[in-house]
């Protein structure tokens, strides 16, 4: 329900960024939920229309001339997604460095929070919360910021702001905190009993029809599949089809991908979701999408987190909101336009912080450069520029330092004599990343029997959790079996 309830602003808000019909954002999030909930192999991730691919959009429908041709597009990206996935392509997510899906979280967070400000006091017409750091206006999310004081919309101030409240007293009162009624929906009924009651005071309470969610009304079925748009298949040998299907799949992959380890990293019981069946997942629903006049679609980290945080725990979460979405926009608009978006401006706003939480820039900073800076650089270049542009400068920076750690200090191994018998000294490097994995393997493998090594730590900031997994299971599986005596220096003993 809480999912649904924010996703439904999203995926208007979304389309109209795009250029694209409103309705094509709605249908978007009814696939991702539904047929993509179903596939996927992520029980937290939740699918839909995504704010870092409304420019690439924008610009394909631009260049192609159309919607329908540009559906066209989307349904031959998806194909290509298949294609990734069942070539079991999902292993490039293994190559993410962890400061740049912290950076990438932290990131979503600080835009969550500077682009939901001005919803919560009822300032802006930009409904979706735009996730572009230069606004269509030519402002920027911190010129917005500024012009907020001298627009405020009061009613949509006071539920804004009330909302806030409740979710912070929500969070720490014990008996609200263990009641089955999850904080955002008691939030939407607030916004929604306090709007009824401001129409009945009028003006300066009222609240403006364009700071309340706005779901397009049809008289009938009829009229409801009259909406959607077809692919227009006569340009199937138009090479500019082809490019803009590939340009749309690349840059959906990559997104989906970053942000399934952003979510798993974020999933309470930590569990690993598989990348390449996502990919299948998403390619599947991409097509689906072409073909019923949606927008591309990739797993989006804002809809996860809000499903996370509202208590979340299976793909059930996620199918369901795709049932609302699907019964909610024929049945029950008049009641969906009644919610002010500043209700579920605050539900995001909150959502924000506690992505971008000041102990997840502390944890950073206490794990040293090397993890720090392209952190830093990520979450920089993605709130200045936008998603995918931020994601390869921070990809780039974190896998230079890398490099440059290894390169000047790699994996090192000497022979000590010692009168009780040799010992195979290995010294790990500055980084140890999952770049060392083979040749750490490779070295332990040829501990011979019944020897002695020592694995010192002392130099290292960094070492990779596959790496130490490595060890782990080396120490109290592998080298007992072989007789071989293992000695650790500079780990940390817990």
């Amino acid at each position: 329900m809480v999912v649904f309830l924010v996703a439904l602003p999203l995926c208007l808000g979304i389309a109209l960024a795009s250029g694209a019909p409103l309705l094509s954002g709605l249908l978007a999030g009814i696939v991702g939920g539904l047929l993509v909930g179903l596939f996927s192999g992520s029980q937290t991730s939740v699918s839909g229309p995504a704010a870092g691919l409304s420019t690439i959009v924008a610009a394909q429908i631009l260049s192609l001339g159309s919607f329908s041709v540009f559906l066209l597009a989307v349904m031959l990206s998806g194909l290509i997604q298949i294609a990734l996935g069942m070539a079991r392509a999902g292993f490039i997510a293994a190559f993410f460095p962890s400061s740049v899906i912290k950076g990438l979280l932290a990131a979503i967070g600080t835009i969550l929070v500077l682009k939901q400000i001005p919803h919560v006091l009822g300032h802006d017409l930009d409904p979706e919360g735009e996730m572009a750091f230069q606004q269509p206006d030519r402002e920027t999310t911190f010129s917005e910021l500024f012009g907020v004081f001298g627009d405020l919309q009061l009613g949509a101030s006071i539920i804004g702001l009330l909302s806030i409240a409740l979710l912070v007293v929500w969070s720490r009162w014990k008996p609200l905190k263990e009641s089955f009624i999850p904080a955002p929906l008691a939030v939407v009924l607030l916004g929604i009993g306090a709007n009824l009651w401001f129409e009945q005071l009028g003006d300066p309470w009222l609240i403006k029809p364009s700071h309340l969610v706005q779901v397009p009304v049809a008289e009938g079925l009829a009229e409801f599949f009259g909406l959607l748009q077809l692919p227009d298949f006569s340009q199937w040998v138009n090479p500019a089809v082809y490019s803009a299907a590939a340009t749309i799949a690349i840059v959906a992959s990559l997104e989906t991908l970053l942000n399934l380890q952003a979510v798993d990293k974020i999933d309470p019981q930590q569990r690993t979701s598989p990348p390449s069946r996502e990919l299948l997942a998403q390619g599947i629903g991409n097509v689906v999408c072409g073909l019923i006049g949606g927008l591309p679609i990739t797993s989006v980290i804002v809809r996860s987190s809000v499903n996370i945080n509202a208590g979340g725990k299976t793909k059930l979460a996620a199918v369901v909101h795709g049932v609302l979405l699907l019964l909610s926009v024929p049945l029950i608009p008049a009641w969906l336009n009644t919610i002010p978006l500043s209700c579920l401006a605050a539900i995001l706003l909150v959502t924000g912080i506690k992505l971008a939480s000041p102990a997840l820039v502390k944890q950073m900073w206490n794990e040293g450069r090397y993890q720090f800076i392209p952190f830093a650089v990520t979450v920089v270049a993605i709130v200045c520029t936008d998603l995918l542009i931020g994601i390869l400068i921070g990809l780039a920076v974190g896998v230079s330092f890398i490099l440059n750690s290894n390169v000047r200090r790699p994996i090192r191994r000497f022979v000590e004599k010692h009168l009780g018998g040799d010992v195979l000294h290995i010294e790990l490097a500055n980084q140890v990343s999952f770049l060392n994995r083979a040749a750490l393997s490779h070295v332990l493998a040829e501990v011979p029997r019944n020897g002695h090594v020592l694995l010192n730590a002392q130099n290292t900031d960094y070492i990779d959790p596959d790496v130490l997994d490595l060890i782990r299971d080396f120490k109290e599986q592998a080298a007992p079996a072989h007789g071989v005596e293992v000695s650790l220096i500079g780990f940390r003993s817990e």
